[in-house]
């Protein structure tokens, strides 16, 4: 999946707008939730070597939020790294130059979406709506 691909997805699945908060980087691109505006995707062109990957050659990523539990298993996927620039123990870079098949992309910014997600309170015993 493409930089371009990714974008139409997210919009398209998620009905929300790309944000670009950073007028110095036009092309970092944030999704967010439209309920609490927290991020579950963060698309940026990022040298390679910021990833540890071999070369200077920039390089299209989305950052996602992953269960800390499965985030180790995820990062031995070639083209899947810790984060750039986000908490490496609750984030991944994904490099969208064809390395990471489309379903696992998928997968990973649905569990982005949900881990972000508006949590929803309980009401307590006796309170009424």
């Amino acid at each position: 999946m493409n930089r371009e691909a990714l974008e139409a997805y997210l919009t398209g699945t998620y009905a929300v707008a790309p944000d670009r908060p950073w007028a110095r980087y036009p092309d970092d691109v944030v999704f967010r939730h439209t309920g609490n505006r927290k991020w579950f995707a963060l698309v940026m062109r990022i040298p390679g070597s910021r990833l540890g990957l071999p070369g200077d050659g920039l390089l299209d990523v989305v950052n996602v939020k992953c269960d800390p539990l499965l985030i180790g298993s995820f990062r031995e996927l070639p083209g899947i790294c810790p984060a750039y620039h986000m908490s490496k123990a609750s984030w991944l870079s994904v490099v969208l130059d064809g390395s990471v098949d489309q379903e696992t992309i998928k997968t990973l910014l649905q569990m982005s979406y949900d881990l972000t997600a508006p949590k929803i309170r309980k009401r307590k015993r006796g309170q009424t709506p």
